[in-house]
């Protein structure tokens, strides 16, 4: 009986293990942008003729504003500010990126920028 429930137990272990494992990372398309303007920067845009996006976002996080990451609409918060891919990709669009996911927080790993056509 031991023997089972040990086996039991290791079998629960591993398996929670794995799955751990493989949900870290996650990869998405969108854009890095920051907590000021989130999904849209039109309204500093306009009222700033030459503004890019990529200005703006660079612009509000100087700031006080905190990078995020804008994927099919939905905003996401990132854990590590400091990383220096994200000043680099801000305001880009169809960026990828891959990072380990915990509710709307994403701790950035990787950033990639599109192939271009």
């Amino acid at each position: 009986m031991k023997n089972i429930l040990r086996s039991l137990s290791y079998l629960g272990l591993f398996a929670g293990l794995a799955c751990f494992a493989f949900a870290a990372d996650q990869t998405l398309v969108g854009q890095i942008s920051d907590s000021m303007c989130g999904a849209s920067h039109a309204g500093m845009t306009s009222s700033h003729p030459g503004m890019t996006d990529r200005d703006c976002a660079l612009a509000c996080v100087k700031g006080g504003g905190k990078f995020v990451f804008v994927s099919e609409g939905k905003v996401y918060k990132i854990a590590n500010q400091d990383s220096p891919l994200l000043q680099m990709h801000a305001g880009h669009a169809g960026v990828t990126l891959t990072g380990d996911m915990k509710g709307d927080t994403i701790t950035v790993s990787k950033v990639m920028m599109p192939a271009k056509k």
